[in-house]
């Protein structure tokens, strides 16, 4: 599932995506020492279809948690799609399109079994050792009763409408609370995210760097594109690019410095034509001994150290990335920009076409023949250890 799908998806709020279990396994492990005596909530998970309360309740005693609270909207796409723990604990009213919450605060093993599973949870709230009741309101994560459970929790985990990213991100860091979330890699150019970035108030997590994640979506979801399909449980699915977990608790990977191979030499490393800085095209490239500001892509948050670098900007695009001085003949490109001269052609850099295609942003410049094609979005860095140049060495 590309851009264009998430913007479908943005425009028609049917952007709630159920993500899978082993990924939540795989970041979670990273922060277990967090968890031990914290209150933790899930207030965008539907409690017996999220993966999230699934995993949290499992895991409760190992995890040595005070208490799980999990809440869902009334209108999630996804919600009753299977019996919901209202079906399992009994009951005469109808739940389809009522939101509730589930308060667990104790899990043990009811069916002497040997074993904790769904059914050991479902009786507990049944014996009503567990509270599950519905809300008032429609679930909202900014309505009145959310925002108390939220000031009663410690750690929020869950994976929150990409559409409601920057209003929930907004939500948690005003009530001041630790998370980790899931949100698109794009959300790091956001005008409300990027500066949480850059004071090191929030920053990637430890799991997923890239590649694309399959979330389990509504049934009337449609499935067009590749990788998306049906489940041998029969849920539909969808493949997302660019997803990432953020979070402001620590941990251990995010101090591994990158071990950087590359120099500096001029004639590799281009200067932008309004702000003093060089361009990086990977990270990878980053040179060890250069001191200055380096314009570098946003996936290079995916390996940031704060021990190593100081984020310094982030390279709007007009603003700061007017490209460098290296450019080609309009007459030698297609109007979609492609090259006819056989010339490669940096796609981070500028290059000039005779027409502005569908979709593309370009401006004018009064250095070149035609439109300047805006280059991708860059963070501004600097590293804060640099190695000395081999000329000062000698």
């Amino acid at each position: 599932m590309g851009n264009s799908q998430l913007s479908a998806a943005k425009k028609a709020k049917n952007d709630e995506f159920y993500t899978q279990l082993t990924d939540i396994e795989k970041e979670l492990r990273h922060y277990r020492r967090h968890f031990r005596g914290a209150t933790v909530l899930c207030n965008c998970d539907d409690p017996f279809e999220s993966n999230f309360f699934k995993y949290f309740v499992l895991n409760f005693n190992r995890l040595g948690l005070k208490k799980l609270i999990a809440t869902c909207y009334a209108t999630s796409p996804i919600a009753n799609q299977q019996p919901s723990l209202f079906d399992v604990v009994g009951g005469d009213e109808p739940v389809e399109n009522k939101s509730y919450k589930a308060v667990v605060t104790k899990v043990y093993d009811t069916t002497g079994d040997g074993g904790v599973d769904m059914f050991d949870v479902a009786e507990l709230f049944k014996q009503h050792e567990n509270e599950l009741t519905e809300l008032q309101g429609d679930g909202d994560f900014r309505s009145k009763e959310c925002l108390a459970l939220l000031d009663e929790a410690d750690i929020v985990v869950t994976n929150p409408p990409f559409s409601l990213f920057r209003d929930y991100v907004a939500t948690l860091v005003e009530r001041k609370k630790h998370f980790i979330i899931i949100g698109n890699v794009n959300a790091i150019t956001y005008k409300e995210i990027f500066p949480l970035l850059k004071r090191d108030e929030m920053w990637i997590g430890a799991s997923i760097h890239s590649g694309d994640r399959a979330f389990y979506v509504p049934d009337d979801y449609p499935l067009n594109a590749a990788g998306c399909g049906i489940d041998a449980d029969g849920r539909k699915f969808i493949r997302v690019k660019g997803v990432r977990w953020y979070t402001n608790l620590d941990f251990r990977q995010r101090h591994d410095e990158l071990i950087l191979a590359e120099r500096y030499a001029p004639e590799k490393y281009h200067m932008y034509d309004n702000y003093d800085a060089i361009n990086v095209d990977k990270t990878a490239d980053i040179p060890c001994d250069y001191d200055g500001i380096m314009g570098v892509p946003i996936t290079f948050l995916d390996k940031y150290s704060p021990d190593q670098f100081e984020i310094v900007a982030l390279g709007h695009l007009k603003d700061n990335f007017t490209p460098t001085k290296t450019y080609i003949n309009p007459k030698k490109h297609r109007k979609d920009g492609t090259v006819v001269s056989g010339e490669s052609v940096n796609s981070d850099l500028a290059y000039a076409v005779e027409e502005q295609p569908v979709g593309q942003v370009y401006y004018s410049a009064d250095n070149v023949d035609g439109y300047l094609m805006v280059p991708y979005a860059r963070i501004l860095i600097r590293n804060k250890h640099p190695e000395q140049p081999k000329e000062a060495r000698q």
